[in-house]
């Protein structure tokens, strides 16, 4: 090869691959570390080991521990599934879900712990506040649509928090009579909660 500039790009491909797979790798143990330990019992040295990286690295890709949270907390939580909820099935099929085991879907349980982690911290709770705004309350309302939409979401949401709770505490599925009850009434709760209607008092 005798062209100067493809040899350059052909030794800058490889950095550039492994910059961002060290990135990747940093990204990926901090959203491990913040959901097991939190914000402030994780230290940026434990995301390094982790991830295999040097500590110097952390700083250089992300500027600080307080900027790889947010970077960990919104890569956590994307709204683009929201675009997906087919509301014909969306009852039922949330009920399902919310009477499973925890353990049936490890990355949602993990979003989850990393979400209750950060509402826990003082130092992380307006963060997680501006970006459940933009990631979970906007969308949900924009999805909910119609008459007092805010509201609704905002109930919507609260409601879905308690039930994920509920379930992570109990930490396995509903069997037999007990599951079958529990989908019914969750479900008709989240088609009440859809509706515009007010629900009866």
């Amino acid at each position: 090869m005798n062209d100067p500039a493809a040899l350059i790009r052909v030794r800058a491909n490889p950095r550039k691959r492994d910059a961002e797979a060290t990135r990747a790798a940093i990204l990926a143990a901090a959203k491990t570390q913040f959901a097991l330990l939190g914000y402030d019992c994780t230290a940026l040295r434990d995301i390094a080991r982790e991830a295999g990286a040097d500590v110097a690295l952390v700083k250089r890709y992300f500027g600080g521990k307080e900027a790889l949270f947010l970077e960990a907390l919104k890569a956590s939580f994307g709204s683009d599934g929201l675009r997906d909820w087919d509301r014909a099935n969306f009852a039922h099929e949330m009920a399902t879900m919310l009477a499973d085991s925890p353990h049936a879907d490890e990355a949602r349980t993990h979003r989850f712990q990393f979400l209750l982690r950060a509402a826990t911290s003082p130092t992380t709770a307006p963060l997680l506040n501006l970006l459940i705004q933009d990631r979970f309350l906007g969308p949900i309302r924009d999805w909910l649509g119609g008459a007092d939409a805010e509201a609704r979401a905002r109930v919507f949401a609260a409601s879905y928090i308690g039930f994920l709770v509920e379930r992570l505490i109990r930490g396995e599925a509903l069997l037999g009579r007990e599951r079958e009850v529990f989908i019914n009434r969750v479900a008709a709760i989240f088609a009440t909660l859809m509706s515009e209607r007010d629900a009866p008092i």
